[in-house]
């Protein structure tokens, strides 16, 4: 198998963004714990980064359920640019793969 074809496969895929959910999801509890604590911080650049790259749905759930950066702004902002950014790349490949098919 190619290395494209690696990074292409379907179930690969699914796992690399299962993946980045739970990291995403943990990188919140874990910062919120070390905030408490007083300790070293994951940088919120860092979080960004984890939604950005497939972790949306785990930095959403991990900022409800651990309530940390809920208020922060920019950062709320910044991960809703994320989520909005995501979701319109989302629509744009299901509408190419509709339209490709069609033709």
């Amino acid at each position: 198998m190619t290395p494209l074809a690696l990074v292409t496969d379907p179930a690969n895929i699914v796992t690399a963004l299962i993946a980045m959910n739970f990291l995403a999801f943990a990188a919140f509890g874990i910062d919120k714990a070390r905030a408490e604590a007083g300790a070293w911080r994951i940088s919120e650049e860092t979080l960004l980064w984890l939604a950005f790259l497939g972790g949306i749905g785990g930095a959403y759930a991990g900022r409800a359920l651990f309530r940390h950066k809920t208020r922060k702004q920019p950062f709320s902002s910044y991960l809703n640019a994320i989520a909005a950014l995501q979701l319109a790349g989302i629509a744009a490949l299901a509408m190419w793969l509709v339209l490709g098919s069609a033709g």
